[in-house]
């Protein structure tokens, strides 16, 4: 299992919006997560930072996966729209690297 940090950004003023759309996932989109093989999903936001933690089998699977879901597409084109800073990662794994923790 992987566990993956990212780190996106709101555009401004659309803290309340984003906080809305993530009261309730939709159904399909978590079913998709889960079938993509994402274990956790854990997003933490301060102002317009938004930092997650993913624990999933294999993160650039997942995202392969999800690129074209259905469930996925319309998602992605809501967050488009209220992220300023997007996880777009040019490699297959964002470039968080573990530094510390607390065995």
């Amino acid at each position: 299992m992987e566990t993956v940090a990212l780190h996106t950004r709101l555009k401004p003023g659309r803290e309340t919006d984003y906080d809305r759309v993530h009261a309730r996932i939709p159904v399909e989109l978590d079913e998709a997560l889960r079938a993509a093989g994402v274990r956790s999903w854990r997003i933490w936001r301060s102002g317009q930072d938004l930092f997650h933690v993913v624990e999933c089998d294999d993160y650039a699977r997942m995202r392969q996966h999800l690129r074209d879901h259905p469930a996925n597409v319309p998602w992605q084109a809501t967050m488009a729209d209220l992220l300023d800073v997007a996880d777009d990662y040019s490699g297959s794994r964002p470039d968080v690297k573990l530094v510390w923790e607390l065995p």
